[in-house]
């Protein structure tokens, strides 16, 4: 379990170090982290980063939220709501939860633009850590009683905000 927990908090960071320095500013932990180390110092920063370590537009338009799916789908896995009796697993809501987003974008409801291919990867993250990542967790309610993983998996969902796009 512990070793599922690292592989999540590396590749939330690799998220956050392509949503920081290779996407637009006006995200929320762009802002943040202006607001910390001053628009001057991240500009110098993200320079020498971009210079230093370039990619492909693919990977930093569509690897963080492949990445995120992949976490929030190993944190799901086994976890469900109960809603008047019934239980609803969370397996499938990150897979949901993303396709959502862009069909929201190309609806022009939410912010962001329309991308094919962030659903591909979504996909292939979701079948990945469905399927190659085995967990031994036990089937719990995410929210009665909360425990460290169901408070890990709530926060995976929270972390979406943070890549908002102020207009």
């Amino acid at each position: 379990m512990k070793r599922n927990y690292f592989i999540i908090i590396f590749a939330l960071l690799i998220s956050l170090f392509i949503y920081l320095f290779y996407r637009t500013e006006n995200t929320v932990v762009t802002d943040i982290f202006i607001s910390i180390i001053s628009h001057d110092c991240f500009d110098l920063l993200r320079n020498r980063i971009i210079t230093a370590f370039p990619l492909n537009s693919y990977v930093i338009n569509s690897l963080p939220e492949g990445l995120w799916v992949f976490c929030i789908t190993i944190t799901s896995k086994n976890l469900y709501l109960k809603v008047a009796n019934k239980e609803i697993y969370l397996l499938f809501i990150p897979l949901v939860f993303s396709i959502g987003l862009e069909f929201f974008q190309l609806l022009n409801i939410t912010n962001g633009r329309f991308d094919f291919w962030d659903i591909v990867v979504s996909i292939i993250f979701w079948a990945i850590a469905n399927y190659f990542i085995k967990v031994h967790y036990i089937k719990q309610n995410i929210i009665n009683p909360i425990t460290t993983r169901s408070l890990i998996c709530i926060v995976s969902y929270l972390i979406v905000y943070l890549a908002h796009v102020w207009k």
